[in-house]
């Protein structure tokens, strides 16, 4: 396979193409921890966590460690694959929309994805011929160069992830916008121990109304809702990658009370952990 990495102590960047012969690779154990971005031409047919999505047009796939990735089908076209870690990218110090846990990563809506139109398409496959070009090169400045384009990525991509997914009242509403992204940050962090929104209130020293004033200003759905769902879906994925026992997956989960955290995930998914593992591995 192709591959181009960028390695320097701790800081990791890696680009590969993307065709069959590679699936079984980008399938594999060893890029689980990097952050991901697919660029899928139309033809392919990836599982992200627990949606399945068929490209019909070129599409970006931002995917974070701890989701599960499987590129099922591969399309006539090759792809891209980038793979990177926190060290190399992520400027979260100055909370900037295209850091690693911006609207693009761990999203609140969980769409990673990106329909390009064809300017975009054209843009951005100029962007990984220059990529792969100061590869080859190998100057001095090749770290500098490469994050300068992976960020010109994040950036066309993240304006064109609000156009298709954020309505334009709600992107004319950026102080909102910015807390709803805010509050995705601390359930991604907090989940396992925090369970209520007043839990969260607490955290941004407001009332648990004006938060939900908030995300119905915004039109999502309600912040208790986006709690539970973060919880349930860990727990599916530890159900279906993992031996651990629905008790086991409760007390990890923060729940002292298996019974109820049995009754939580019956009343999210239609039926009980037992099940939902039995029918997802069947």
């Amino acid at each position: 396979m192709s591959t181009t990495v960028f390695n320097n102590n701790s800081k990791t960047l890696g680009l590969l193409h993307v065709s069959q012969e590679q699936t079984d690779a980008i399938n594999g154990a060893e890029y689980k921890q990097y952050i991901k971005i697919l660029y899928l031409p139309a033809g392919y047919k990836i599982r992200v966590d627990f949606a399945c999505y068929e490209t019909q047009q070129s599409t970006l796939f931002f995917i974070s460690p701890n989701q599960y990735l499987e590129l099922e089908t591969a399309g006539e076209e090759s792809g891209y694959f980038i793979f990177y870690n926190r060290d190399f990218y992520c400027i979260q110090i100055h909370d900037q929309e295209v850091a690693c846990d911006g609207l693009l990563f761990n999203n609140i809506r969980n769409m990673p994805k990106v329909e390009l139109s064809d300017a975009e398409n054209a843009f951005l496959g100029g962007l990984f011929k220059e990529m792969i070009q100061e590869f080859n090169l190998n100057d001095s400045s090749l770290e500098e160069m490469v994050r300068t384009y992976l960020k010109q990525l994040l950036i066309r991509a993240t304006r064109s992830w609000k156009r298709q997914h954020l309505d334009k009242a709600v992107t004319d509403q950026q102080s909102d916008l910015e807390f709803f992204r805010k509050f995705t940050r601390l359930v991604e962090e907090h989940y396992k121990s925090k369970h209520t929104v007043a839990d969260y209130a607490d955290f941004l020293c407001m009332a648990p109304k004006t938060i939900t004033h908030k995300f119905n200003r915004l039109r999502l759905p309600q912040p208790n809702e986006v709690i539970k769902n973060r919880i349930i879906l860990e727990a599916k994925r530890l159900l279906v990658h993992t031996s651990l026992t629905a008790k086991e997956i409760a007390y990890d989960l923060g729940y002292n009370d298996p019974a109820y955290f049995s009754r939580l995930f019956q009343t999210k998914t239609g039926e009980s952990p037992s099940s939902f593992r039995v029918n997802f591995l069947g």
